[in-house]
């Protein structure tokens, strides 16, 4: 992307000046003509995204989409709306951030652009949004799409954190028991055997781990930490990671229930971008892209390019082996009907229910889980110890 500052002429021989961001000279001479300006001279400019650290949360998405929709609605302009927007910010980078894409709209970019200067900050699928609905005229009403698309992914997104926070303390607890009892208790035990030949082979081994992890702890943080390390280089290897991705939605068990989440925002996200306008096959590029699979943006390659040359949206998705035959009946029957758009949406709504369902029954996996690791290692000390206390008991009895 190129900033392009320009003075020009408009049809009634006035001279302006602005800044327009465009891809190259040809685009920006576009943009120009679009405006009914006549070229005097410009200036050239690289520009990228805005550095900043920022990355808005879905729920500040779904608050600013659902603000600029409700005043847009009443009449107000963007301009305004985005002025106004910009004070009511919670802090100060982000006031930074909307101040400076209402001093651009207010230079005569689009809205669009503005926000594409800030990408990691905005997500793409807003922007791409936001470029539709200028581009059709109905942006008060893709702002409330995008309201209502950003609180349901934020609902989504603390469901799972919610069902998860239980998990996770179970996890932190068994793994501190574990620690305290091969650390604190096992050592107590050992000087209960006088002769370390005769522990049972059991004995001898859980023994030898809790000296171990007494004396050399950070050889064994330094393994976690290398396997953490290892994990996440790993994943970064596209091969990998293109099998860990298939693995998750194909594994026993969980498998099919993440691809119940998978389905839910899928079809939110089809259904918002088909509903505005946008073609097919972008709307499918975008849809896959926005679940963060590469397994399933490989299996999509095949279908837009079927779609490209004709093939049912119902019949390529079935091919992929990935959503449930009801998810493709629902699309088939939506493009029978021509009303594809309209299914969509419903479906979207249905499968957010499914979704929570989903996250509720992967989170019932784990519980047990938890519990049979840490049954297990409690049982492994007691078993190791046993002999011990029996050969105490015995020495008192004598």
């Amino acid at each position: 992307m190129k900033s392009f500052s320009y003075v020009a002429k408009t049809a009634a021989d006035k001279q302006v000046k602005g800044t327009i961001n465009a891809e190259d000279e040809r685009e920006f001479n576009a943009k120009l003509r679009e405006k009914g300006y006549i070229l005097i001279s410009y200036e050239e400019n690289e520009i990228g995204a805005k550095k900043t650290t920022k990355k808005f949360k879905t729920k500040e998405l779904a608050f600013n989409c659902r603000q600029l929709a409700a005043m847009l609605t009443s009449g107000l302009t963007l301009v305004k709306a985005l002025d106004i927007l910009s004070k009511e910010q919670p802090n100060e980078t982000s006031r930074a951030i909307w101040q400076s894409v209402y001093e651009n709209v207010q230079k005569g970019e689009s809205f669009s652009s503005s926000l594409e200067m800030y990408k990691g900050v905005f997500p793409e699928f807003l922007i791409s949004m936001v470029a539709a609905g200028e581009s059709s005229g109905s942006l008060d009403v893709i702002m409330q799409r995008m309201s209502d698309h950003y609180a349901k992914e934020n609902k989504m997104n603390n469901t799972i954190k919610g069902a998860l926070t239980y998990p996770i303390i179970l996890l932190v607890l068994c793994i501190a028991i574990v620690i305290g009892m091969f650390t604190f208790i096992m050592p107590t035990f050992a000087n209960l055997f006088e002769d370390e030949s005769q522990m049972p082979a059991l004995t001898r081994v859980m023994m030898g781990f809790s000296d171990s992890l007494v004396n050399y702890w950070f050889v064994y943080l330094g393994v976690v930490v290398a396997v953490v390390v290892g994990a996440i280089y790993l994943l970064k290897i596209p091969q990998t990671r293109l099998k860990w991705d298939k693995f998750i939605i194909k594994g026993p068990g969980f498998g099919p229930l993440v691809v119940k989440i998978y389905t839910a925002r899928f079809a939110r996200t089809l259904s918002s971008l088909y509903s505005s306008g946008i073609p097919m096959v972008e709307c499918l590029q975008r849809s896959s892209a926005i679940l963060g699979n590469r397994y399933i943006d490989q299996c999509f390659v095949n279908v837009v390019d079927e779609v490209k040359q004709g093939e049912t949206l119902s019949a390529s998705i079935q091919r992929t082996e990935i959503f449930d035959s009801m998810f493709c009946s629902i699309i088939y029957v939506g493009e029978e009907a021509g009303a594809l758009d309209t299914i969509l949406t419903k479906t979207s709504d249905y499968y957010d229910e499914e979704a929570d369902s989903a996250v509720s029954r992967l989170v019932s996996l784990l519980e047990p889980l938890m519990i049979i690791i840490m049954g297990i290692a409690v049982g492994l000390v007691v078993a190791a110890v046993l002999p011990a206390m029996y050969d105490s008991f015995d020495a008192i009895a004598a």
